[in-house]
């Protein structure tokens, strides 16, 4: 089974913007497959989409992810037929619910029934970008508005292709059936390849509640890679980001990321990172985090390792493969770039 590859930009904003269009560019030099920004509280994966694909020739753009709550689906539709008209057919939709401390403390908007949510969500922004006149009547929108002036209205903007791929990102079991069901792909974090099949057996049954199989599904987990001769040494550079979300991404009642640890087998571990990260003891959450939950959940070590390692991913389901180039320069991001390009042909699966 082939294999491309992705990279994930993250969040702009941190003074790096430059060097991120930089490694862009190289990204779509080298063959890689596609480009994802991420939003959260600070730059809108919108705006910097539009900067890349203005500065690129041939790799896709994607959003990982467009928040839910930031846009209504109308918005999210204008957005994505927008962006690939200007990119030249070359935009993925990414969608996700956020969690509930940005949904509510940021957007203002409820965290109540998500999955109801994004399937209602995604057919609207489906309607929208087939150019439909657009009307809908569910639980949390109304199209038009009852008793006011609306009128059903269709978008002006014709989509370079039919078909916008649509992403959805998930880590829970419910959500992952809803991708498997609704979307084109699934967005994923903290993918161990030994413990995917957890994951990937709720994409299968949505897929089969909807009549389909899982060929053409893409299954997109974004994986830190850190280039070094010791591994262990490596993983040292993903324990901040690790710590993070295990320990701080959501609330204690409510960390979608612990509970994927947890049932991955590391669940006396992922209380330990909790009660440190919230504690603000982020140097002794990094260090909670066992090397084995690093090493299976990141691409570590030499090209060859991770060569070897890509396998792994590959024969787990993986279609493609996005990563996040940990390194302090942008010298050394460019050249994670390369050998990640370069493993990825030693191993056979490009």
């Amino acid at each position: 089974m082939g294999m491309r590859l992705g990279i994930n930009l993250g969040y702009f904003g941190a003074g790096n913007d430059a060097d991120n269009l930089a490694v862009a560019k190289e990204a779509d030099r080298l063959g890689y497959a596609v480009c994802w920004a991420a939003e959260a509280y600070g730059s809108d994966a919108a705006t910097v989409l539009s900067w890349v694909a203005a500065q690129t020739e041939r790799i896709d753009v994607g959003s990982a992810i467009f928040q839910i709550p930031a846009r209504t689906p109308a918005m999210t539709a204008m957005t994505a037929a927008t962006l690939d008209v200007l990119s030249g057919g070359r935009f993925r939709l990414g969608l996700g619910v956020s969690g509930p401390q940005v949904s509510e403390g940021w957007y203002g908007v409820r965290f109540d029934k998500p999955l109801a949510r994004t399937r209602e969500y995604v057919e609207i922004v489906r309607k929208a970008m087939r150019r439909e006149r657009l009307e809908h009547h569910g639980a949390h929108w109304q199209l038009p508005l009852p008793d006011s002036q609306g009128k059903p209205v269709k978008l002006t903007v014709h989509p370079v292709r039919e078909h916008i791929p649509l992403y959805i990102a998930a880590v829970g079991p419910k959500n992952l059936e809803l991708a498997g069901e609704i979307a084109d792909g699934w967005l994923g974090v903290f993918y161990a390849p030994e413990h995917a099949d957890e994951s990937l057996k709720h994409v299968r049954a949505g897929r089969e509640k909807a009549g389909l199989k899982m060929d053409g599904f893409d299954v997109v987990p974004t994986v830190p890679v850190v280039v070094g001769d010791d591994p262990v040494e490596a993983a040292h550079a993903v324990r901040p980001y690790a710590a993070l979300y295990i320990g701080g991404m959501g609330s204690r009642k409510q960390n979608f990321y612990n509970n994927l640890a947890c049932r991955m087998g590391y669940e006396a571990e992922a209380a330990e990172i909790q009660d440190k990260f919230l504690a603000k003891d982020y140097l002794g959450a990094g260090m909670a985090i066992p090397h084995d939950l690093i090493d299976k959940t990141a691409l570590l070590g030499s090209k060859e390792r991770i060569a070897d390692r890509m396998h792994a991913y590959a024969d787990s389901g993986v279609t493609t493969l996005t990563i996040a180039p940990n390194a302090e320069t942008l010298e050394g991001r460019v050249a994670t770039l390369r050998t990640v390009a370069e493993a990825l042909e030693l191993s056979g699966l490009a």
